[in-house]
C-alpha cells in the first residue's frame, strides 16, 4: 500500500483542507500504510466518539503484551472505570470552580499587557502561553514560577513527531528520541505534582488538588496517580489548547475582518466566534480509539484490534454540516467537536472558552488594531495539533 500522504498546516492548513475534502467524498474511511483507520466525515467521526463498547480509548489494546498504558489516565480507559473516575474528578472540577475563575483570569490578562511595550510584541510567547499556564498553575495550588517548568517539559513532549499513529501513544522505549522527549519530562512532571498531592493529603489548601484528594462518591476516593494523571493532563491540554486558541482566533480574524469588526461593536457575539474558530482551527485535530471487535462504519469492514483516527478538523469542516464551512460565520448553525464527543468530551472545554472569552476581550480593549507583523515567519505544531509557536503581532494603542 503506498504511503498515505500527511499535509501539514505549515501553510494555515490550506494543502491539508483540501486534502481533507478530497477524502470526505471519495474515501471516508480510510486504512493507511501502517493498518490504521482514518475517519473523515462529522456524522461517522461521531459514531466513534459515541459507541467506546466497539472503539475503546484504551490503546494498549492494540500491543498485547507491551507494558499498558496506565489505567489512571481519563483519558484512556473505558467504562465501567471511566464512569467512577470522571465522577470523582468532576466533584472536584465543578463548572462553579471554572466560572469563580473569570476575576482573576481578567486581572492575568490585564498585567500581561500592561508587560507589552512598543507596538510590536509576541502574542504566544508574551500573552497566549503565560496565562492558561498560570490560571492552571493556581488552580492546581503550585507556583506560577515555575511554569518555567512546565513549558520546558511540553515543549520536549510536542517535539516527537512520529509516522506510525501507534506511537503518537506508544512510543519505542528503546528509541532515545521517545525517551529524551516524552518519558524523562514526563516522569518529571509526575513527581513535581505528586510530590504537591502528598503535600495536600497532609495540609488540605483551597486549590484544585486538596479539591481532588477530598472527593469522595460512592465509598470511592482518587489515588495519588489519578490526581497526578489529572493534574499532567490538564496542565499539558489546558495550555496547549488554549495557546492555539488565542493565535487561531487572531489568525482567523486577519482572514474575517468583518466578523472583528462586528464582535469588537458587539461583545456578546464573541462566545460566537470562538465557536468558529474552534470549529475552523481546532487545537487537536484527531482522536484515537482501537477496535474491540470487527465493526463496519460507512461501509468499510474493519477488523478488531486496530487503530482507529477519528479527523476533528475534517468533521468540523464537513458540507454536509456546515454550508461554506471554511467561512467564518457568527450566525453559525451546526455544532462543532473541537473537544470531542461523548463520554470523553473534553472536561477543560469550559475553562478553554472563559479563557480564550476573556483574552479576547483584554486584546480588543487595549489595542484599536492588531494584526500579523508584515514578513513574520510563523511555526506551526504538527502531529495532530493545529496552532501556532510564535505570532508576531503589531498593534495600534488606544
Amino acid at each position: 500500500m503506498p504511503p498515505t500522504p500527511r499535509p501539514t498546516t505549515d501553510d494555515g492548513g490550506r494543502e491539508l483542507l483540501a486534502w481533507l475534502r478530497e477524502m470526505r467524498h471519495h474515501d471516508p474511511v480510510h486504512e493507511d500504510e501502517y493498518g490504521a483507520f482514518h475517519v473523515f466525515r462529522h456524522a461517522d467521526v461521531l459514531t466513534v466518539a459515541s459507541d467506546p463498547g466497539v472503539y475503546s480509548s484504551q490503546l494498549s489494546r492494540l500491543r498485547p503484551g507491551s507494558q499498558a498504558l496506565s489505567e489512571q489516565i481519563l483519558s484512556v480507559i473505558d467504562p465501567p472505570m471511566h464512569r467512577t473516575l470522571r465522577r470523582l474528578v468532576s466533584q472536584a472540577f465543578t463548572p462553579r470552580t471554572v466560572a469563580d475563575l473569570e476575576p482573576r483570569v481578567t486581572e492575568l490578562a490585564g498585567q500581561l499587557l500592561d508587560a507589552v511595550d512598543g507596538d510590536t510584541f509576541d502574542l504566544v510567547a508574551d500573552f497566549a502561553y503565560p496565562l492558561p499556564v498560570i490560571v492552571i498553575a493556581e488552580l492546581l495550588g503550585v507556583p506560577p514560577a515555575d511554569r518555567t517548568l512546565f513549558r520546558s517539559w511540553s515543549d520536549r513532549m510536542l517535539q516527537m513527531q512520529v509516522a506510525d499513529p501507534a506511537d503518537m501513544q506508544f512510543g519505542d522505549d528503546a528509541d532515545e528520541d521517545y525517551q529524551r522527549l516524552v518519558k524523562e519530562p514526563m516522569r518529571a512532571m509526575h513527581a513535581y505534582l505528586h510530590d504537591h498531592v502528598t503535600d495536600r493529603r497532609a495540609r488540605p489548601a483551597n486549590d484544585l488538588i486538596s479539591a481532588l484528594v477530598a472527593a469522595r462518591v460512592e465509598g470511592e476516593r482518587l489515588t495519588d496517580e489519578q490526581i497526578v494523571e489529572f493534574g499532567a493532563l490538564l496542565l499539558m491540554a489546558g495550555h496547549v489548547s488554549t495557546s492555539m486558541l488565542l493565535g487561531n482566533t487572531v489568525l482567523c480574524l486577519k482572514d474575517h475582518p468583518r466578523a472583528e469588526a462586528a464582535a469588537r461593536a458587539d461583545r456578546s457575539l464573541i462566545p460566537a466566534l470562538i465557536e468558529e474558530v474552534l470549529r475552523l482551527r481546532p487545537p487537536i485535530t484527531v482522536m484515537a480509539r482501537v477496535t474491540t471487535k470487527d465493526t463496519v462504519l460507512a461501509g468499510t469492514t474493519i477488523p478488531a484490534g486496530r487503530m482507529v483516527v477519528p479527523s476533528l478538523l475534517s468533521a468540523n469542516h464537513d458540507e454536509q454540516v456546515f454550508t461554506d464551512p471554511d467561512h467564518l460565520d457568527l450566525a453559525r448553525e451546526g455544532r462543532q467537536i473541537a473537544f470531542g464527543h461523548g463520554i470523553h468530551y473534553c472536561l477543560g472545554a469550559p475553562l478553554a472558552r472563559l479563557e480564550g472569552r476573556i483574552a479576547l476581550e483584554a486584546l480588543f480593549d487595549r489595542f484599536p488594531d492588531f494584526s500579523p507583523t508584515d514578513g513574520a515567519k510563523l511555526r506551526y505544531h504538527r502531529d495532530g495539533l493545529f496552532g501556532v509557536k510564535n505570532l508576531p503581532l503589531t498593534v495600534r494603542r488606544g
